[in-house]
């Protein structure tokens, strides 16, 4: 326990239970405080004391009021209240009388704690570097870290291979054994060692063997031993785990030893025990000898004297097997190549029909000894591996842009049209666009006074009303399109300037044209037919000059002469591409010339629209 000191009232002090006189002291010094009479004072009541004291003291510690919640006695609510404001940095919650200590007040002084240093102004504390100033006890082979209020040692060179460094700053073995990290075979066994291991065989050797690296059992040959176990004169022969010593009398050759006395060699037999000389084989002793009888699939060699493999892939090249041969020990083994399966007789191979196992994502036709992946229309294979069947986009194709008139719609395995929203709908063959005649269907919106007049993709509501000293005529019309209107001069009686009026007639005609996709060449559209005869016209007959003379946008029409069944007929050409949608009244004459004068003229209005899609 530790000392608390306050030069007060409630001066108290803790010490240690041993101190039987002091302990006694301490409960002098606190029966103001306890209120209790000297001859009742005790070791107990010292305890009491001190137990309250450190009571206020955690309090303090963290923060806590003061003030006790615990349900204690009164006297013990005194002590442990005196001895957590003694420890305050201020009793009420405001600076300490003491000009502000930073971490403790000791007797109307500032005080620092354990591994701090009260700095010049007698107020704050700061850190002590231990390390700079030799305070420190880190031992030789480490390093001191300072800390704030402490320091730590660390070791300044590694533990090295087979340690490791512990949380207090020891090096510790590392049980390779244990942990697993070892690298020993399964028939050894480890054993660990400061800072390593060692493997040791399972196994433990009887006498006359000595153990290997892979634990095996090994014969020692005695005979081989410097100083030779067997007495002088007597010969050495080492046997398993053993030997025997004979004496040099007799020399007997290869296949012989001599008898158990010495006198006389006889024969060996080398087919006695398990473990003959055949390794398993057939084994016949001969005199001084002994012969293999081999299994089938071996032969004997005679100068090995051991039973060796037959390699019958390499003896009966092509004969053996239908495909492959995989020579193994006493026999051999069948084996397909892909696409085929070893047959019932072992030997042979029969196609297998890799269909079964559904190879591809679609079709599988089998063939001899491989198959052949095919997709439904629509689909086509999959250069990457040959079995995937991937969706043909027929809309990107080169001829994509042909399949449809207008849009075209990829789905997985095929491809749908589209055509415009208004003023189209899909032909039976599901991929032209037919333009709706709304003027037959009805379903324009063209008043009584109005003519319906249909174009690519929509109609026209025309109203054309004939000029001044013009009335509509019945005539049938010469304009290969049909005529909306027709009107002809009707001039007033002695209307003088009427009558001067080159221009007999005035027509109106419409015609819808697509926006052509390939132009190649001038395009006819309106043919304007004359009733004069083509003969050789003689000096009285006109001359018909046909002219455009408004509305040709972009020079994008011409008209030129020509005779049709010894008519003379104009033709009307678009000559360049319009891109619509555009609309234009192409303003034509057809001028009758006489002796280089005109004498009339007939108007043909042509209006023309012309569609943004090109069917």
């Amino acid at each position: 326990m530790c000392v608390f000191a306050r030069e007060s009232l409630y001066k108290h002090v803790c010490v240690r239970h041993s101190d039987h006189n002091k302990m006694i002291n301490v409960a002098f010094k606190a029966q103001t405080l306890l209120h209790v009479n000297s001859r009742d004072i005790s070791l107990s009541t010292v305890y009491t004391c001190c137990e309250c004291c450190l009571l206020g003291r955690a309090a303090q510690e963290r923060g806590l009021s003061c003030d006790l919640t615990l349900a204690v006695w009164y006297q013990c609510g005194l002590v442990s209240r005196a001895c957590c404001v003694d420890r305050s940095p201020n009793s009420d919650g405001k600076p300490a009388p003491a000009a502000g200590c930073s971490q403790s007040c000791f007797n109307g002084s500032c005080a620092c704690l354990e591994g701090y240093k009260l700095k010049v102004d007698g107020k704050t504390c700061e850190d002590m570097n231990e390390c700079l100033l030799g305070s420190h006890q880190c031992r030789g082979g480490e390093r001191c870290i300072n800390t704030l209020g402490s320091y730590r040692c660390q070791r300044v060179i590694s533990c090295g291979t087979g340690y490791e460094l512990t949380d207090n700053n020891k090096c510790k073995d590392i049980d390779e054994c244990e942990t697993g990290t070892h690298n020993c075979a399964a028939e050894l066994q480890c054993q660990n060692t400061a800072g390593s291991f060692r493997c040791r065989p399972r196994v433990q050797c009887g006498m006359g063997f000595i153990q290997d690296a892979l634990g095996s059992c090994i014969d020692i040959n005695e005979c081989l031993s410097v100083t030779g176990p067997c007495p002088s004169g007597h010969m050495c022969f080492n046997t398993v785990g053993s030997y025997t010593c004979q004496r040099h009398s007799v020399s007997c050759g290869r296949g012989y030893h001599l008898n158990a006395d010495g006198s006389r060699c006889v024969d060996i037999d080398e087919c006695a025990g398990p473990d003959n000389s055949c390794d398993g084989h057939g084994c016949i002793n001969l005199v001084g000898s002994y012969r293999c009888e081999c299994r089938v699939g071996f032969i004997f060699n005679s100068i090995s004297r051991s039973c060796e493999d037959i390699n019958e892939c390499r003896n009966y090249p092509g004969r053996l097997c239908a495909h492959k041969c995989e020579n193994i020990l006493g026999s051999y083994k069948c084996s397909c190549t892909t696409g085929f399966k070893l047959a019932a007789d072992g030997r042979n191979c029969d196609d297998l029909n890799e269909c079964e196992s559904s190879p591809c994502s679609q079709e599988c036709a089998n063939v001899y000894g491989s198959y052949q992946c095919y997709c439904r229309r629509g689909y086509q294979l999959s250069d990457v591996d040959g079995v995937t069947c991937e969706d043909i986009d027929e809309c990107a194709l080169p001829t994509g842009g042909h399949i449809c008139s207008y849009r075209c719609h990829n789905t997985p395995g095929s491809f749908h049209c589209t055509c415009p929203t208004t003023g189209y709908t899909l032909a039976t063959n599901g991929r032209s666009c037919q333009d709706i005649d709304e003027c037959v269907t009805g379903t324009h919106s063209c008043s009584e006074s109005e003519s319906c007049f249909n174009i690519q993709g929509g109609n026209k509501c025309l109203n054309f009303d004939c000029p001044a000293n013009y009335r509509r005529s019945g005539d049938t019309p010469r304009v290969d399109r049909a005529d909306i209107i027709r009107c002809v001069k009707s001039c007033q009686p002695n209307d003088i300037s009427c009558v001067l009026n080159p221009i007999l007639s005035i027509s109106h005609t419409a015609i819808s044209l697509p926006t052509f996709r390939e132009f190649n060449k001038p395009e006819e559209i309106v043919f304007l037919k004359s009733p004069t005869p083509s003969h050789l016209p003689h000096m009285d007959t006109p001359e018909i000059v046909y002219d455009i003379l408004e509305g040709n946008v972009q020079n994008s029409f011409d008209i030129i002469k020509r005779l049709d069944h010894g008519m003379i007929v104009g033709v009307v050409r678009q000559v360049k591409p319009l891109v619509g949608p555009v609309s234009t009244v192409l303003k034509l004459a057809m001028n009758y010339v006489t002796n280089g004068v005109v004498s009339h003229r007939n108007i043909i209005n042509v209006h023309i629209y012309v569609s943004e899609f090109w069917f």
